[in-house]
């Protein structure tokens, strides 16, 4: 076995290489035509999805193979090869296997456990044999990926969070509560019309919305887009498409914003959102004071980039502010007067203090209180909490939905701050699909994957010999043949029945030596390692490499006449 994968995906690359990245149904059928016509290659599969581009293909050299899969994705893409191979990963045999089963399972998506990858796979394999692209390696991988990502959904409740990202999204903005009402009779705006803006827009328009406007940067793609919602069987609803430059006026107007573009800026600004909700509702978008979570990540964010800042942000808990006493626990009294200095904006906490007091310290009593904090420190194993509890944040219900699917991100991540206004981003999403409950369905289905991945290997090099092994068996076979034709020839008296006996005798003789070493190499051969058997056995007994060869494309051949996606 020598499967090798190429690929890119969202944990390797932003959706801005990915959305350029992206293949056409024409453009994949080129590149598995393509693959299986250079010289590393004699099988291929493209597995190519949302936020995946995957070549999968039987090499015959690894260097080589990952620069021809390599150069043939960038060339396909369009992408050019210098800027793609940052982005490109690589898995090689079982690694690959490994890989693949994975994301059968949904341990590799943006939202674990998501299901719609089986059916992504499902056309992958259908798509290779349809142009005779896959062999019996990858009929049986992916094949056998396929009831490994059935198996998991199956034996586990991995199905918990087995929605699509855009479905998991709209989950979000609806607060728990049912999608198609919470979707019903509202104005939705789709910015971006690349394979995840598609699916935004068809699941909305499922959903039961009112109306789907498509914005695009490319007028044409968003025009045809909207076309294929409005006549849809199952997405049929009023649709039509604009331009970048009518977005502003069209927030005004929804009620729903889905944003994935490739743009490497903001697409939505906080302030082109406030003029939306301002134009809505007549009156100037007003602000809510963030909460304690809140407050802490907004200003972990700006703080980080300040090289002045002493503290290890980081490691600040939730629910509080770098000003509170999960930031500053355990530091020393110069880190302490350093990082006050900091927060103030240059004025340290003494001056602060004593600015209250209308008087200064002096530079002994300054001394002492910072003993004080150090001793107080070194005690109670932190700074008390000195500032008053944030209440938490009243929002009033939210009528504006924003959902950002991009990497980097479309919208301002500000607009959490506005009134009347909920955003879910990648950010929340993940945070909203890690709960400890699946802990435990990853891990099964992380078990699973392992034990379908050895199975795999076993049996892929259990088969790996079987070639040679009836390859000896032939010449056995021929042997024995042609030395009962040589005794019918030195004893002509012998009758029929006598012929019979000695024919069935000298099969016996040989088919019982062969049998106890035949099983065992089989048995060895599926071991790790084992694929050194088949060579020992073709040296011991001379077998002639091209008859190996020959049993191997018949049974290559008879497999993949009954072959079909699972």
């Amino acid at each position: 076995m020598s499967l090798l994968v190429v690929g890119l995906s969202h944990r390797s690359a932003p959706v801005s290489v990915l959305e350029r990245a992206a293949l056409s149904a024409d453009a994949q059928a080129k590149l598995l035509q393509d693959t299986v016509a250079a010289e590393p290659a004699t099988e291929s599969a493209v597995l190519a999805t949302c936020n995946r581009i995957e070549l999968y293909a039987d090499v015959d050299k690894f260097h080589a193979g990952v620069a021809e899969l390599s150069t043939l994705l960038a060339r396909h893409s369009g992408v050019g090869l210098e800027e793609l191979t940052p982005y490109l990963y690589v898995h090689y045999e079982d690694r690959a296997v490994h890989h693949l089963f994975s994301v059968a399972c949904g341990l590799d998506s943006m939202v674990v456990g998501e299901g719609q990858i089986l059916g992504q796979i499902k056309d992958s394999l259908a798509r290779a044999q349809e142009l005779h692209t896959a062999g019996k390696l990858l009929n049986d991988l992916f094949q056998q990926a396929l009831r490994v990502g059935k198996r998991a959904h199956s034996e586990t409740g991995i199905d918990r969070a087995g929605q699509s990202l855009v479905t998991f999204g709209l989950e979000q903005l609806a607060a728990g509560g049912d999608v198609q009402e919470w979707a019903a009779g509202k104005k939705a705006l789709v910015i971006g019309a690349g394979s995840m803006s598609s699916l935004a827009a068809a699941t909305l328009a499922r959903t039961g919305v009112a109306e789907v406007v498509v914005a695009n940067r490319t007028f044409e793609r968003a025009e045809r887009l909207a076309q294929i919602l409005a006549q849809g069987d199952d997405t049929a609803v009023k649709a039509r498409a604009v331009t970048m430059d009518a977005v502003p006026g069209e927030l005004a107007r929804a009620d729903v914003v889905v944003s994935c573009t490739g743009a490497t800026g903001l697409v939505l600004t906080a302030e082109a959102v406030a003029q939306a909700v301002e134009g809505r509702t007549g009156a100037p978008a007003a602000e809510i004071a963030d909460t304690p979570r809140t407050a802490a990540r907004t200003k972990t964010s700006s703080a980080g980039a300040d090289e002045n800042c002493p503290l290890d942000l980081a490691a600040a808990q939730p629910g509080f502010s770098v000003m509170g006493e999960a930031a500053v626990a355990g530091l020393d009294a110069a880190t302490l007067e350093q990082h006050a200095a900091w927060v103030g904006g240059g004025t340290s906490l003494l001056e602060r203090g004593a600015a209250d007091r209308r008087e200064r310290r002096t530079p002994e009593a300054e001394a002492e209180l910072i003993t004080a904090l150090a001793a107080t420190a070194a005690t109670v194993g932190r700074i008390p909490e000195r500032r008053r509890p944030e209440p938490p944040a009243q929002r009033p219900a939210p009528f504006f939905f924003l959902l950002d699917l991009a990497m980097p991100r479309d919208i301002d991540a500000a607009v959490h701050r506005l009134a009347g206004v909920r955003l879910v981003d990648l950010e929340s999403l993940a945070e909203a699909s890690a709960d400890a409950p699946m802990a435990a369905d990853v891990d099964q289905v992380r078990r699973i994957v392992s034990d379908e991945v050895a199975a795999f290997g076993a049996a892929q090099r259990a088969a790996h010999i079987t070639p040679t092994v009836v390859a000896l068996r032939t010449m056995a076979a021929d042997v024995v043949a042609g030395e009962i034709a040589r005794l019918h020839g030195r004893l002509p008296e012998l009758d029929d029945r006598q012929r019979g006996e000695i024919r069935q005798a000298v099969h016996r003789v040989v088919d019982k030596l062969l049998h106890a070493p035949t099983v065992r190499v089989k048995q060895l051969a599926a071991e790790p390692g084992g694929a050194g058997y088949a060579d020992a056995l073709r040296t011991l007994f001379d077998l002639d490499p091209e008859t190996v060869a020959a049993v191997s494309r018949a049974g290559d051949s008879t497999a993949n006449e009954n072959r079909g996606p699972a």
